[in-house]
C-alpha cells in the first residue's frame, strides 16, 4: 500500500502534496475519534502524534520571505490547529476533533481550488489566506473557526 501511495505522489505538484498532507491530518484525526469512541487512549495519542507531526512539517516548510501575509496566516492556522488538537486529545473530545477536521477541510478546499487554477502556478501567491473567527459557546468555552 505504501508503494502505491509513493507512486501516486511521484508526479504531484507542490499544491497536490499539500492537499495530500491535509488528507493525512484528516485521516489521523478520524482515527483519533475512533479511538475516543473505543476509549483507547494509546491509539488516540498515536493518531494525534501523527497528525501533529504533519502540522509541524507543514509549518516548518512555510517561506515567510516569499509567502508574505498568506504564509503568516497559514502559520497562525497551524499554531491554532496544533493547540486545538492537543486540547481535543487531552479531553478525549470527539466534538473537538470533529471541529479540527472541519477547519482542516475548509483550508484544504482552498488548496484544492489553487490546484485547479493553472494561473496559480505562474504568479506570485496572493491567495486567499485562512481567516480566523472566534466565538463562545453558551457555557463560555472559546471556539475558533477557520475559513478559506
Amino acid at each position: 500500500m505504501a508503494s502505491y501511495r509513493e507512486h501516486t505522489l511521484d508526479g504531484a505538484s507542490a499544491v497536490d502534496l499539500v492537499v495530500a498532507l491535509y488528507d493525512g491530518i484528516i485521516r489521523f484525526l478520524c482515527v483519533a475519534i475512533a479511538a475516543v469512541e473505543r476509549r483507547d487512549a494509546e491509539a488516540r495519542r498515536a493518531a494525534v502524534k501523527r497528525a501533529l507531526d504533519i502540522i509541524i512539517h507543514l509549518q516548518a516548510r512555510l517561506r515567510m520571505d516569499i509567502g508574505g501575509r498568506p504564509a503568516a496566516a497559514l502559520s497562525d492556522f497551524y499554531t491554532a490547529l496544533f493547540a486545538q488538537i492537543l486540547q481535543a486529545s487531552q479531553s478525549a473530545s470527539k466534538a473537538k476533533f470533529e471541529h479540527a477536521i472541519a477547519c482542516v477541510k475548509s483550508v484544504r478546499e482552498a488548496w484544492r481550488q489553487v490546484a485547479k487554477d493553472p494561473e496559480a502556478y505562474r504568479i506570485k501567491p496572493t491567495a486567499v489566506a485562512p481567516q480566523r473567527s472566534e466565538s463562545a459557546t453558551p457555557d463560555g468555552v472559546a471556539v475558533t473557526s477557520w475559513t478559506a
